[in-house]
């Protein structure tokens, strides 16, 4: 797993540390546990133990305890979506993701959604926030309002030209109300569905379904947009189709007319804590979707565009694991202003954490304090209509009753569900006992990790290489 070589870069009390943890007697069971969470970075430490018995003769046909697991603890995945904070983690979320929003294109009965969704009109929208002010860009034609044709990982990108005269409140602001803007969003939507049917809006609801599955994204400046995935269903949603009326250009045009219309007010405020000092006031405010919406018809098949239905799903999950340190700024809450400083964010995502700190006491209400970290936003990255597709959480119980199943057959212990068998009881008892690693551990599980991701993708590349050399058999 590891050489000299790789270790030598190691300070002296991680190196003492993984030395300390590849000498023990328990070494094997504890990469062992550490494989089975995926190389998970924080897992959570669970100390206890289960016993399984068969009530009628009080037999115990198993028991568990983690007095003699390494450390007397049982460590399992913390299951945290944040690839910054734990990538096997977030690789998990990321797959759960992908086939959530797959489901609801290809359709997949093992999911509760038919194959006939695959026929029903959809489409991949992206709704930004408006300017704040110019940023350093990459236009598809000519440069940059600079002057400089920017490479394409040029730190400067999504920054302001001028930061004296960019509105750092209206964009904290708008990252806060964004998920009050897509409320507003698919609320008008439904309305301007009903208008162009020509229905009342209780008709277009007793004939259609609108389904959605979205996920947040930061641009380089820092402000939050959203990719969604928006279907149309027929009254009894993914099982029933559409009627006639329920076009595909009837849908993008609804899209379209919905994002102008949608618009939040945000109060004026004042506060002046120090009656010597002047009041800091912010204006009252409307708030709008930008300019910049981009609507796409989502092809079943390749048909040589881009928006397919592997593509959008692999789009969605990319970024459902991120947040806002893909801008530069942490993962975390910050405290301070002067934590800014010694965690050395740089000065654009700062004076957009410092903004939120300005205005929190403006509006306590809006939290943009404890958001900060977030530049202001406060919503779920990744959510879906209800009719939409499975959910996370049936996705993660298929793969604990899968994991439960080969646990039982490799104990001999009889399946619960099978009424030919005697029926058990398993009795259970957990405490949390903290979570993470130690130096040593950490490094060893960032190793296995990446042992794992490298056989995921060996796997993928060979199974990509049979695919190919099916297609030549069959030409």
């Amino acid at each position: 797993m590891t050489d000299a070589a790789t270790m030598a870069g190691l300070d002296a009390a991680t190196l003492s540390d993984v030395l300390r943890v590849a000498a023990s007697a328990d070494f094997d069971r504890w990469q062992e546990q550490i494989r089975r969470t995926g190389g998970c970075s924080d897992p959570i430490r669970l100390i206890g133990g289960t016993k399984t018995i068969d009530p009628a003769t009080k037999t115990v046909l198993h028991a568990y305890t983690t007095d003699t697991e390494p450390g007397g603890m049982l460590r399992v995945a913390c299951g945290n979506r944040r690839a910054s904070r734990c990538p096997a983690c977030a690789w998990t979320y990321a797959g759960d993701t992908y086939h959530l929003i797959r489901a609801g294109l290809t359709g997949d009965p093992n999911k509760g959604t038919p194959e006939t969704v695959r026929d029903h009109p959809r489409v991949f929208a992206t709704l930004t926030a408006p300017s704040f002010g110019p940023v350093h860009n990459r236009p598809d034609t000519g440069r940059c309002r600079c002057g400089t044709l920017h490479p394409e990982n040029a730190p400067e990108l999504g920054t302001p030209l001028n930061p004296r005269t960019y509105d750092y409140a209206g964009a904290v602001l708008w990252n806060n109300y964004a998920s009050d803007l897509w409320r507003y969003f698919t609320i008008y939507l439904r309305r301007e569905i009903a208008k162009r049917a020509g229905l009342t809006q209780k008709a277009a609801l007793e004939q259609s379904r609108v389904s959605f599955g979205k996920v947040a994204e930061y641009q380089k400046r820092g402000a939050v947009h959203f990719h969604a995935v928006i279907r149309f269903d027929g009254p009894e949603g993914p099982d029933s189709p559409p009627p006639a009326w329920a076009t595909l250009d009837l849908l993008t045009d609804a899209i379209r007319a919905a994002a102008g219309r949608v618009e939040v007010d945000v109060p004026p405020a004042r506060y002046q804590p120090d009656p010597d000092q002047p009041a800091h006031i912010e204006p009252a405010r409307t708030l709008r979707w930008g300019t910049k919406l981009d609507v796409q018809p989502i092809r079943a098949f390749g048909e040589g565009k881009k928006i397919t239905e592997q593509a959008v799903a692999s789009y969605v999950a990319k970024y459902a694991t991120k947040a806002a340190e893909t801008t530069g700024t942490v993962d975390r809450r910050i405290g301070n202003k002067e934590a800014l400083i010694l965690l050395g964010v740089p000065d654009h995502p700062r004076r957009l954490i410092e903004a939120c700190l300005d205005l929190h006491a403006l509006y306590p209400d809006r939290k943009l304090r404890d958001w900060a970290h977030m530049l202001g936003f406060r919503g779920h990255f990744s959510t879906k209509s209800r009719r939409y597709s499975t959910t996370l959480g049936a996705l993660r119980q298929v793969r604990a009753d899968y994991r439960a199943t080969q646990q039982r057959e490799a104990l001999g212990l009889p399946d619960p569900d099978d009424v030919t068998e005697a029926t058990t009881l398993t009795l259970a008892h957990w405490a949390y006992a903290g979570h993470g690693h130690t130096p040593g551990e950490s490094w060893l599980a960032a190793n296995i990790r990446r042992d794992i991701q490298l056989n995921r993708e060996t796997a993928r590349e060979a199974l990509a290489d049979l695919r190919q050399e099916g297609e030549h058999d069959h030409e």
